[in-house]
Formats: structure tokens, C-alpha cells, sequence
């Protein structure tokens, strides 16, 4: 890119000091430093973020992390350190940050005297976002709370699984993921209610890895309120339209097939050669064919068993029914659709030499994000922006880390 694009990102200008942990944290930096904020990563210099040591690893090099520090400057700094805390004050009033993140228990920035309103007097400008397990306040605020625990408390493990299968969790980090996501849209309403609505103040902003995951299973939520229904779990089906399952092919593979519209149902059954279907009482209105799934499926699914995937999702897509094959990851990297919409980057990279990751999203037509380098080792900016930015002498600079404060 050239540095006149550069300037032209939707955040180029802004500062965001990244104090998270792991997943939530680190993912809300790495989507405003997609878009062109500075981020500049926080780490404690002995062993950093416990996301270098999160998930698959090729040779000793973290993957996941390549990905969630992409974009970042990294920084060594010992926050419970008073040294440190001093230094950090520092950082925020020299950057004039605008955002801050941080992952830890509830109550952990104050303990080390790094309130919000300590903070904001140093940039007023400043939002800080506050990710943690159940929040700041509440009975459980003090419980240490990974992602894992909100899947399970939320009521999403419960609903997730076959009906005569256990609770379910996801194999991925949802709740981080959806919290993140939440934070990102508060901080970005934060921004401009300080710059458009001229308040001039940033906010804090409370996000709950809990409540992020509660609040997409709303539908749940409603439905027990006015219902009375706790919730089961329905396998690979939905209360909201029917067919909609997956189903193995002849060649022992998948598809799956989602008749959310009266007319897509419709397309399936003329398909299957069983327009004869649209005048059974059972299936002849969606919520028939939701009282009647059982028999339905089977239906569906004896079709759908007699057709190679290849086959059969050849025959769907022509007839206009919305229908896939299911996935894995060798398939999406090779799909001639995910490669024609460029979703997979090839990056350099120090380490892995190159490496392939999902590019970044949203997609805007004017000022898109970019990915300028994948995540690097622990404090290889510390010169940077402890001499160059905040003025600190070498000898200054020496003794911090001689005691273990950077």
C-alpha cells in the first residue's frame, strides 16, 4: 500500500493500546488495526500473552497468534510493577491513546491503580474496553472466565448436540469471538459519539464473554419468557423452518439443505420428483412440515442418499434450492468461489516463510483493511516506543529492564 492509501483507512490516526489476553482482547486489537489504528500490543515480559501459547503450533511457532497479532507493535511491560504502572501511564498520556483494552478479572486494573478515570485524565479522549467472563460487577465478577464457560452457561451447549446426545461446545473460541465483535461496535459508537457528538470524552465499556453469547441465542431467551420452553437440543435441525438438516450422500459425504422459504421448498420437492408432497397435509405449510420433521427427514433424506454429493448438489443448485456441501478446510481452500473472492491472504513471514489466512472483513469498496505483517516476537518495538516515543534515555531504558519491568 502506499502511505497516502495508508492515511486513508477508516482509523488511520487513532491509537490502541492492547493490554488483552488470549482471544477476546487480542481479536477487538487485530480488527482495529485491520482498518489502520496504531496498535501497540502489551505483553509481560516474562512469557507475554498466554495467546502465543493458545492452540496448533508448527515447529514451535504459534499459528493462531500469527494471526490475532497481525498489524501490531509489541511492547514488554510488567503492569503490576509500580515501575511499570508508572510507565504505562506514561504510554497513554504520550500517545494520546484512544482505546484500551484489557482481558483480566474484574477489579485488576485498579488493583495495580490503573482505573478508567486515572486513565482518561491522562487522554480524555480515551475508551477503555473491560472484557472479562461475567463482567465487572455481580456475584461472579471476581470468577476467573474463559470462553469455554460462557459456551456452557449460556444456554448455546445446551441447545447444541443431538437430542440424545450431551451438551455441546464448540471447537472454536465463539463466545471470545461474538464478545469481541460486541466490543469492536461500542468502541466505534464511543468514537463517534466523542468526535461527531463533540463530547470530546471517551467511555468505558463493560463486555461480558457471557452476555455477548447469551444475547445471540436471544430467540431462546424470548421464546422461555413467553413460552415457557427452556430450550433442547434438536441436532442439525431448527425450530424456525423444516427441511433444514444434514444429510449423507451415497458416496458417504455431506450436504446440508435449508428450506427457509415456502418457494425453496417447493423447488426441493419438484426436484426429489415428489411435487406429490405439496398436497400432504403434513407438508404442505411449514409449520406442518416442522410438526412433522421426523417423517420429513427421512423423506429428504432417502432422496438425498441415492445421489453422489457431486451429483446432487449439481442437481439442487440448478433447480435453485439452497443447498451446500459441507465442508472442511482442504475443501474451502480449494473452492474455485472462496479463491475467485481472494478470502484466503498469503502473507511473508519471519518464521513460517509464508503463511495463508482469512483475509480481512468486512469488506469496504473504498478504504478496505489490510494485513501488513502477521504477529512478531515479544517486544521487538520496546526501542521504538519507550526511547523514540515516550523519551526515555538508554540508561533508563537499560535499568527497566534489568529489573524486569520491560
Amino acid at each position: 500500500m502506499t502511505e497516502q492509501t495508508e492515511k486513508n483507512l477508516p482509523l488511520h490516526g487513532l491509537t490502541v493500546i492492547d493490554c488483552g489476553q488470549v482471544v477476546a482482547g487480542p481479536t477487538i486489537a487485530m480488527m482495529l488495526g485491520d482498518f489502520g489504528a496504531e496498535v501497540i500490543k502489551v505483553e509481560n515480559p516474562k512469557g507475554g500473552d498466554q495467546g502465543r501459547y493458545f492452540g496448533r503450533n508448527k515447529n514451535g511457532v504459534p499459528l493462531t497468534w500469527k494471526q490475532l497479532s497481525r498489524n501490531k507493535k509489541t511492547v514488554t511491560l510488567s503492569l503490576s510493577h509500580p515501575a511499570g504502572q508508572a510507565l504505562f501511564c506514561r504510554l497513554i498520556k504520550a500517545t494520546q491513546a484512544d482505546i484500551l483494552i484489557e482481558s483480566f478479572r474484574a477489579g485488576t486494573f485498579e488493583k495495580w491503580n490503573l482505573g478508567f478515570e486515572k486513565l482518561r485524565a491522562l487522554s480524555t479522549g480515551l475508551t477503555m474496553i473491560r472484557v472479562s467472563g461475567f463482567g465487572q460487577t455481580g456475584p461472579y465478577k471476581d470468577r476467573p472466565g474463559f470462553g469455554t464457560l460462557a459456551e456452557a452457561m449460556s444456554g448455546f451447549a445446551h441447545v447444541t448436540g443431538q437430542p440424545d446426545g450431551p451438551p455441546t461446545l464448540p471447537s472454536f473460541p465463539m463466545a471470545d469471538t461474538v464478545a469481541a465483535l460486541y466490543a469492536v461496535i461500542g468502541a466505534l459508537l464511543c468514537l463517534y459519539q466523542r468526535d461527531a457528538g463533540k463530547s470530546g470524552r471517551g467511555q468505558s465499556i463493560d463486555v461480558s464473554l457471557l452476555e455477548g453469547l447469551y444475547t445471540l441465542l436471544t430467540p431462546h431467551a424470548v421464546a422461555y419468557d413467553q413460552l415457557g420452553l427452556p430450550g433442547k437440543r434438536t441436532g442439525n435441525r431448527t425450530s424456525g423452518s423444516a427441511p433444514r438438516n444434514t444429510y449423507r450422500t451415497q458416496d458417504e459425504r455431506w450436504i446440508a439443505i435449508s428450506s427457509s422459504t415456502q418457494n425453496i421448498t417447493e423447488r426441493l420437492f419438484h426436484e426429489m420428483g415428489r411435487a406429490d408432497l405439496l398436497q400432504d397435509s403434513r407438508f404442505d405449510t411449514n409449520q406442518h412440515r416442522l410438526a412433522n420433521v421426523e417423517a420429513l427427514d427421512q423423506i429428504v433424506g432417502d432422496w438425498v442418499a441415492q445421489l453422489p454429493q457431486k451429483d446432487c448438489i449439481a442437481r439442487l443448485v440448478k433447480a435453485q434450492v439452497a443447498a451446500v456441501p459441507i465442508y472442511d478446510f482442504k475443501d474451502l481452500a480449494e473452492d474455485p468461489h472462496m479463491i475467485d473472492r481472494k478470502v484466503l491472504k498469503t502473507l511473508d513471514d519471519p518464521d513460517l516463510g509464508t503463511i495463508r489466512m482469512p483475509d480481512v472483513l468486512p469488506r469496504l469498496s473504498e478504504t478496505p483493511g489490510r494485513i501488513l505483517h502477521t504477529g512478531l516476537d515479544m517486544g521487538v518495538h520496546n526501542k521504538e516506543i519507550y526511547i523514540d516515543r515516550l523519551g526515555l534515555s538508554v540508561t533508563e531504558f537499560n535499568q527497566l529492564k534489568t529489573d524486569g519491568v520491560i
